[in-house]
């Protein structure tokens, strides 16, 4: 490992770190503000409506989304849009949420008056609780961390980890005090159908028999290209004669091949295929397919049992349904 590779993984190291300690340090500081804010928002007849600016409006979005699908109404409010006809949208009946790392965003602070008005309750997230934006609200959510990682004090980062793990906090405990359970889960998810089929197992809903593209070890990679053209899934598994996985080639793994020039007539399966490809077991529960499959940007996985012998196999589309989502929810 050269100098330079050291460095970067020790400053890497040092962010995490440090912003873990943050997280951290909120569990050590929660309150009892923490407690009434998951009260009033249960007793709330209207919606939490989340507002800030910058790094925090994003993290107002996130909360807003994690909300939204897990049982309490949300919505993200722009403070500049708000001056500007969008505060129509607040009522007595919601709660008003307020990130602010600062508590003096001039922007998100102007609001302040005009939503004490209606008769709204303000809720800040802040790390200054001698802020302007403390002294204006209701009840205050200590989310201060003692410095941000970035090394010239700029880029908001450990605060707004801290933010969004606070967001997570109240999400989770709002799931808890209304009893949300899955089924209520599956509701807030496109026509119930994703939530359905992200409680199966794969092994119902995996590809089977001769809808697996398979080939021998010993073939050239020709064939293998015609047999994976014939299933159109862009990829092929690479079986022993008992059925056991020993590899896959992917349509990505042949285009890497064309391009370093390899006359891929001449080249043999086992040449090409990779050895060690993610798998899984045909009872894992499909929402733990679809996480290996987001995290590691793939569509296909080989469904085997727990001798190695490929049982199916599982396309994204399986999961989610053909055409209507991608990766990222995009």
């Amino acid at each position: 490992m050269t100098n330079k590779t050291k460095r970067i993984l020790e400053e890497a190291s040092e962010v995490l770190k440090l912003e873990a300690a943050s997280i951290r340090a909120l569990a050590d500081r929660i309150d009892e503000n923490f407690a009434n804010l998951v009260t009033l928002i249960c007793k709330c007849k209207g919606r939490v409506i989340v507002g800030g600016i910058g790094k925090s409006g994003i993290i107002a979005r996130k909360i807003v989304a994690t909300l939204n699908s897990t049982g309490t109404r949300a919505l993200f409010l722009h403070p500049v849009e708000a001056m500007h006809g969008d505060l129509g949208v607040v009522s007595q009946e919601d709660v008003f949420l307020a990130l602010s790392s600062s508590g003096e965003t001039d922007e998100l602070n102007m609001l302040l008056d005009r939503i004490k008005s209606v008769g709204c309750a303000i809720i800040a997230f802040t790390g200054n609780k001698h802020s302007t934006l403390a002294k204006n609200s209701d009840l205050i959510i200590d989310v201060g961390v003692e410095k941000e990682a970035c090394p010239l004090g700029l880029a908001p980062t450990c605060s707004t980890t801290a933010m969004l793990a606070m967001g997570d906090a109240l999400a989770v405990a709002l799931i808890n005090q209304k009893k949300f359970k899955s089924d209520d889960f599956k509701r807030f998810h496109p026509g119930g159908a994703l939530g359905q089929r992200l409680e199966s197992k794969v092994g119902d809903i995996m590809l089977t028999g001769s809808a697996i593209p398979s080939i021998a070890s010993d073939l050239k990679l020709p064939e293998a290209i015609t047999e994976m053209n014939r299933h159109s899934l862009g990829v092929i598994l690479i079986l022993s004669p008992d059925q056991t996985l020993l590899g896959i080639i992917t349509d990505g793994d042949i285009r890497r091949a064309v391009a370093q020039q390899l006359r891929l007539d001449t080249l043999s399966v086992e040449q090409l295929m990779s050895t060690n490809p993610y798998r899984l077991l045909t009872d894992t529960p499909a929402y733990d397919a679809l996480n290996l499959m987001e995290r590691h940007q793939i569509t296909v996985l080989p469904i085997v049992d727990t001798k190695g012998k490929v049982k199916g196999i599982l396309h994204l589309h399986d999961i989610l349904g053909k055409g209507e989502f991608k990766f990222n929810g995009s």
